[in-house]
């Protein structure tokens, strides 16, 4: 048997064959319409581990018949470019292939440009990192953006059915029986990434002793085993990490309880504290706000009760300020407010002070006219008392907008109401 992974050995030759992303290979799709016309132009891959980003550039290369070349952008040096180079000038084409392109240096990227230009080198970026946050401009702006997405349980099966049967290059000559369960656990426990699937399934049979009946046995606890979590897309510094955190506040924000434990969850497997800390009195200002006050210093007490703990035992409290959160009230009016106010001074909406709120702390204040006529609340029953705070020029704006979604800003509201009917 061939040392190569399975997943090298199962790689598809032609377009037809790929499974998965038929949004970009399918019939009739962009990069089929490309294959179909030989008329393939630069591109940058970009999607989590195992999607088929290498898979969709074989068999783009061999579908049109080109010299293809596969370096990585951290590994490989200016030296191995000139080599690809060279031969694209011997052979008129090469599709090159560049893993991590995100980490492309300038010396590197400055060689290639010239190529790109004169279309003798085909690039074909792959990336796991987002292109429009981490690809230098100058590459990105010559190559077409194509994101994959994960592959669904179905496709993964079919992937695993197809090296099962398959006696030439997967695992068809090795007798192999797969249970049910044993095969829902590869297509769903790997999270979309068909690489991790074909790995844990070869293990699987290659570390499983045949039966009486000369057939390997794979079952669920054998799946179990092989691929023993759930795996799990999350690197703290990438794009999936901003995914998930962006998805928490947003379900959160939503009301839905089940899908921020969900979304919680993953950044717990994640070991991610610092940012679900961060994301949680965010949360707690920006989305609950003044509906519901009494939320934030309690998140805050969770928060600090979770960094004492520390994993697992910090999901306890992390869990109860999640499902407050989900089911307070909501409102954003506070840092509403404060935005447009923002707004309208960048815009050079400002005044002169009115001179009766200024500083008179000092001597010749009042000669100035500064803090005359100023008017004391404390020194009124209610304390309050009609007088203009606002500069002349805007003397009439209202930046803050109440929302009566919980009692406490329900109370304010109508102070604010009863204030402004005076003014």
């Amino acid at each position: 048997m061939s040392k190569k992974p399975l997943a090298f050995r199962m790689r598809p030759n032609r377009l037809e064959d790929v499974i998965g992303q038929q949004h970009l290979v399918g019939e009739g799709k962009i990069i089929h319409r490309m294959v179909k016309a030989n008329h393939v132009s630069s591109m940058i891959l970009y999607g989590p581990p195992g999607t088929g980003k290498t898979t969709i550039a074989t068999a783009i290369a061999k579908s049109t018949h080109t010299a293809f070349r596969q370096l990585n952008a951290v590994v490989n040096n200016k030296k191995d470019m000139e080599i690809v180079a060279q031969e694209a000038k011997m052979s008129g084409k090469v599709i090159l292939l560049l893993d991590e392109v995100h980490r492309l240096d300038k010396a590197k990227q400055d060689f290639l440009l010239p190529y790109l230009e004169n279309g003798m080198i085909t690039l074909i970026g792959a990336t796991t990192s987002n292109p429009y946050h981490a690809i230098n401009p100058a590459i990105r702006s010559r190559c077409q953006i194509f994101e994959l997405k994960p592959l669904t349980p179905k496709e993964i099966k079919i992937a695993l059915l197809r090296s099962l049967e398959d006696e030439q290059n997967g695992l068809g000559h090795e007798h192999v029986e797969m249970t049910e369960e044993g095969l829902e656990h590869f297509a769903t426990a790997c999270n979309g990434d068909v690489r991790s699937a074909l790995g844990a399934l070869e293990l699987a049979v290659l570390s499983t002793d045949p039966g009486k009946e000369g057939k390997i046995i794979v079952d669920l606890a054998i799946a179990e085993e092989c691929l023993q979590k759930k795996y799990l897309t999350h690197d703290k510094n990438g794009d999936a990490h901003y995914d998930v955190l962006s998805a928490f506040q947003k379900s959160i924000r939503g009301s839905d309880v089940n899908a921020a434990l969900h979304y919680l969850g993953r950044l717990i497997e994640a070991g991610d504290l610092i940012s679900i800390n961060r994301r949680l009195i965010v949360i707690a200002y920006e989305d609950i706000g003044l509906a519901n006050p009494q939320a934030a210093p309690r998140t805050l007490a969770a928060i600090e009760s979770a960094e004492r703990l520390g994993f697992p035992e910090a999901r306890i409290p992390l869990a109860n300020a999640v499902i407050e959160l989900c089911l307070s009230p909501k409102s954003n009016s506070a840092y509403k407010a404060l935005d447009a106010a923002l707004s309208e001074i960048r815009k050079g909406q400002t005044g002169e002070i009115p001179a009766h709120l200024k500083d008179a702390h000092y001597k010749g204040a009042e000669k100035l006219g500064r803090g005359v006529n100023y008017l004391y609340p404390h020194d009124y029953e209610s304390g309050w008392v009609k007088q203009q705070y606002l500069p002349n020029r805007i003397k009439n704006h209202k930046y803050y907008e109440p929302k009566k979604t919980g009692k406490f800003e329900q109370a304010l509201a109508q102070i604010y109401e009863k204030i402004n009917q005076h003014k």
